[in-house]
């Protein structure tokens, strides 16, 4: 018995020291040496301060910023302790009366558009924050930031076009715009902050 117990702690040290010190440091040097800034968060900084992370979605509520997708997250949006979806199924009468709700405030802040409104602006993704719309989305709200910062409409367009992510190598998921970052390159033209 002396010997069974002796033997499962020299494992259990062994087996501590390789997956809980030698493992975790080894990808900790790999992501900072390959991946630096992947690695420390994709913080985004803007006039000496961070704002933000390349992989949260933020809560943009201004006329003269595009607007995320929704934030499915329980107390504030975009909180990324409580990530998750709604776990709402499309035919529940709640998440029917959430999609209502977001395309009446689109279309009022929208009263110039007709048509059908990209389906990523009025639902939440699977974990509640993501910072991408889609570039239908973009492209959508672009009138309404146009005339809130007195911009061409061209110009703000060009800003969605430089900001456009293309399909991850070439052919998975669908073109894409990271709102921050698209939210900021307006901020940079006009001199405000997010």
């Amino acid at each position: 018995m002396h010997k069974a117990t002796r033997t499962s702690l020299s494992l259990l040290a062994v087996m501590t020291l390789l997956i809980g010190v030698i493992y975790p440091a080894i990808v900790w040097v790999l992501g900072q040496t390959i991946f630096p800034h992947e690695a420390n968060g994709s913080l985004i900084s803007y006039k000496g301060r961070t704002v933000g992370s390349e992989l949260v979605g933020q809560n943009f509520t201004g006329e003269r910023y595009f607007w995320p997708r929704p934030s499915a997250t329980t107390g504030k949006p975009y909180n990324a302790l409580v990530s998750g979806a709604s776990n709402l199924n499309p035919a529940n009468p709640a998440h029917v009366q959430q999609v209502k709700d977001r395309i009446a405030v689109l279309s009022r802040a929208h009263d110039n558009k007709s048509g059908t409104i990209p389906a990523d602006l009025v639902t939440a993704s699977g974990s509640g924050l993501d910072p991408h719309i889609s570039l239908e989305g973009a492209l959508y709200q672009s009138e309404r930031v146009a005339k809130a910062r007195d911009l061409p409409l061209k110009q703000v367009r060009a800003l969605i076009d430089a900001n456009t992510a293309e399909k991850t190598l070439g052919l998975l998921g669908e073109r894409r715009v990271n709102v921050l970052l698209l939210n900021i390159a307006l901020d940079r033209q006009t001199g405000g902050t997010p």
